[in-house]
């Protein structure tokens, strides 16, 4: 799915005619607002309750999934969005709920899942590296927080993983990335989601949750012009 990646930036500029049109992405956060005009539309979705059950709700009620949505939409409008909810009331999940996000999003064959969260807790390594090494299995690329220098964050830090830093100095429309020497692939973002209208990037939702989303996208968009 993201064969050919070199060191350096990807810009939108580079890639002019692609959409993300075929690419199958699951972002897995408090849902999704199907009807926000910067989303238009979800493919479907699932929710998970803190016991791991399934539901049917997928709906944002906190607003965080339907902007990392959005800026994915940004870069890859054509992409087929799946909208996985796994946090409820406030933006906290459990492993079980992660890890059966990750689960159905494997076993509907997406393309690619975007994890705009992360835990630190070292006890929630074990089971996370298992649904890493399935989705891996089955050919699915995992975006997700980098380690920082006080956080090692999960699934972030497991090998296979795209982990994506924090960048404010970079454009929104680029990420910068690094091929490491496993090669593993690091990627650089800024932190701005996509605009809303009178108000302020200082006053809009803005962090690493976003740079995750920045780089799902230009991903996804360069994707699709393998297809």
């Amino acid at each position: 799915m993201i064969s050919g990646m070199q060191n350096g930036p990807l810009r939108l500029a580079d890639l002019p005619e692609a959409t993300g049109r075929g690419v199958r992405v699951a972002v897995i956060d408090s849902g999704v607002n199907p009807v926000h005009p910067h989303v238009k539309g979800v493919a479907g979705g699932m929710g998970y309750g803190p016991d791991g059950r399934m539901s049917a709700d997928y709906l944002d009620f906190l607003g965080h999934g339907t902007a990392v949505t959005a800026v994915i939409r940004e870069k890859a409008p054509m992409a087929q969005v799946y909208a996985v909810k796994v946090f409820q009331k406030k933006l906290e999940a459990t492993v079980e709920a992660l890890v059966g996000a990750i689960h159905w999003s494997v076993a509907r064959g997406m393309d690619m899942i975007n994890l705009s969260l992360g835990t630190s807790n070292p006890a929630h390594e074990r089971a996370l590296a298992e649904a890493v090494k399935e989705a891996q299995a089955s050919g699915v690329v995992i975006i997700a927080a980098a380690p920082e220098p006080d956080a090692r964050w999960l699934p972030g830090a497991l090998p296979g993983v795209v982990a994506v830093s924090l960048d404010w100095s970079i454009p929104r429309e680029e990420c910068r990335f690094e091929v490491e020497a496993d090669g593993d692939l690091h990627a650089w973002a800024t932190g701005y989601p996509r605009p809303l209208p009178d108000v302020s990037p200082e006053d809009n939702l803005k962090g690493l949750s976003f740079a995750v989303a920045n780089v799902t996208g230009m991903l996804a968009r360069k994707a699709s012009t393998e297809r």
